[in-house]
């Protein structure tokens, strides 16, 4: 089976750096780019673009609130109107940045907050859908599958590709646990890679209770940035691979 393994990078800002991008590289096959509201500034996105492209790796826009104090994981009250523009504003910052590094933009995944507030809300996840749309309808969206994200994305033709976290534990309606919940983030890398062995394999997503939700996978996500996130991610694709997974990014 190819599957893709993807990895939020370029969230530093200014002199100030987040996680090991140069490493994750890498590993991963595509890179969620910040686009300068929750991390990320034009040098850093040119750089970062820069080195994808030297990997071969994809490259996706990673909107979500402007919030750089909080690093986007915090809920920014805006009206989907304002999400829309937002959404749009920051595809197009890394789409411009990507064309000085000679690469391009191939997906879109919202980034923290506005990625859960997506999966809950219709009306947020029409909005990230119709911007990705406007900019550039060949564009893909990354979606957690079974959630209005997906759905608004389909409604509109979007094409998808289905994720999956291997560090992150799953609630019983198929989103993510909270982070501040017990046992949310995962950092046994041993344990994360055959956890995301078995994901592949079942076609289903464990939650924290044990339960299997079925779902169709096309990437699996390693945040970056966790002190051992680069670890996370060998030891991850090393899993796909010795389970006979072939890993090429989802979109070029």
């Amino acid at each position: 089976m190819r599957v893709d393994l993807n990895s939020d990078l370029g969230e530093g800002f200014g002199s100030w750096r987040m996680g090991d991008d140069a490493a994750m590289l890498a590993v991963v096959t595509s890179a969620n780019v910040a686009c300068g509201f929750h991390a990320g500034d034009p040098g850093i996105m040119v750089a970062t673009a820069r080195a994808a492209r030297a990997r071969g790796v994809a490259l996706g826009a990673h909107p979500g609130f402007r919030d750089l104090e909080g690093f986007g994981r915090r809920m920014i009250p805006q009206s989907p109107t304002e999400v829309e523009q937002a959404v749009a504003y920051q595809i197009g910052a890394l789409q411009s940045c990507a064309a000085l590094a000679g690469h391009r933009v191939s997906y879109v995944k919202a980034h923290g907050a506005l990625a859960n507030l997506a999966n809950v809300a219709d009306d947020v996840a029409a909005a990230i859908a119709r911007a990705v749309r406007a900019v550039d309808p060949g564009l893909v969206l990354m979606v957690m599958p079974g959630l209005p994200a997906e759905r608004a994305a389909l409604d509109l033709g979007l094409a998808v590709a289905r994720e999956v976290y291997a560090d992150r534990a799953y609630a019983e309606d198929g989103r993510l646990s909270p982070r501040a919940e017990p046992g949310a983030v995962i950092h046994d890398a041993q344990a994360a890679a055959a956890r995301t062995v078995r994901m592949l394999e079942e076609g289903a997503v464990e939650t924290l209770a044990g339960r299997r939700i079925p779902v169709a996978i096309d990437t699996v996500c390693v945040h970056g940035d966790t002190p051992a996130a680069v670890a996370m991610a060998r030891a991850v694709r090393a899993g796909l691979e010795a389970a006979g997974h072939t890993l090429a990014p989802f979109a070029a």
